[in-house]
């Protein structure tokens, strides 16, 4: 028996360091890819809230490190095109945030990683928190809170190039239950956001137009599952339009 033990455990410890290895390999060759990459050709980097977060990986599993969203089908459909232009990209959206909640983070997951193309998609946490019964939530603060969001990025970033992503909806769900009320204030953060990337010089991506001319070929809950969070179509609706929007100055 203690020799079967001291077999299992140099076994086991055996293990362990190679597992130690590869991790610390697997780091060093993802590490050695992003810089690469960056000299080579531009870093894109997507924020906003659980549309843009995808339930992506917290870590350096690329299987996942995209999430499963839009932002996974822009990059994948990039990096199979245009293996020649370097692109790399990045996903930093979190579930559930606010304009405040990307502030809060923003040093760490936006600045510090000097993308030179920042997607930004957010205000519809900003809204529901608003009808639900926060009254700070208001279209103003929103507005405040954004402008100085990119105003600090252009201040540390000024060369980045900002997309603006309006805050969309459809009728379904809870959605539908308040469709008015919904419209009225969704409808008040994508005027901010359209008057943003005027101001801010950053490219505009209007996604509620796009849903609505999608509701001719399906109907509402074929493209957004509850009416905030988009189906699988409604991603690549998304994708598409943000492709179309940016395809020029990214040279595809």
């Amino acid at each position: 028996m203690p020799l079967r033990r001291t077999f299992l455990k140099n076994i086991l410890a055996a293990t362990a360091i190679t597992s130690l290895s590869v991790r610390a390999t697997s780091a060093k060759s993802l590490s050695a890819g992003r810089s690469e990459t960056s000299q080579n050709g531009l870093t894109i980097l997507f924020q906003g809230d659980s549309i843009t977060d995808g339930n992506r990986t917290r870590n350096n599993d690329w299987n996942h490190v995209m999430g499963h969203g839009y932002a996974y089908t822009i990059s994948s459909k990039l990096w199979y095109e245009h293996p020649d232009k370097g692109f790399h990209f990045l996903n930093r959206g979190v579930s559930g945030n606010q304009v405040m909640d990307l502030a809060q983070r923003w040093q760490a997951d936006a600045i510090d990683l000097e993308p030179d193309w920042l997607s930004i998609l957010v205000g519809i946490n900003d809204t529901e928190a608003f009808i639900k019964g926060d009254t700070q939530r208001t279209v103003e603060h929103f507005e405040t809170n954004y402008r100085a969001l990119l105003k600090e990025t252009k201040e540390k970033l000024p060369n980045v190039r900002l997309v603006l992503g309006e805050p969309f909806i459809l009728p379904v769900g809870r959605v539908k239950d308040k469709w008015e009320l919904y419209q009225l204030e969704v409808g008040k953060r994508q005027e901010v956001v359209k008057r943003l990337a005027t101001e801010f010089k950053a490219i505009h991506v209007p996604f509620q137009s796009a849903f609505n001319e999608a509701l001719a070929k399906a109907p509402a809950e074929y493209w957004i599952w509850d009416g905030i969070h988009p189906m699988p179509a409604g991603h690549e609706l998304m994708a598409r339009l943000w492709l179309e929007k940016t395809g020029a100055e990214l040279g595809i």
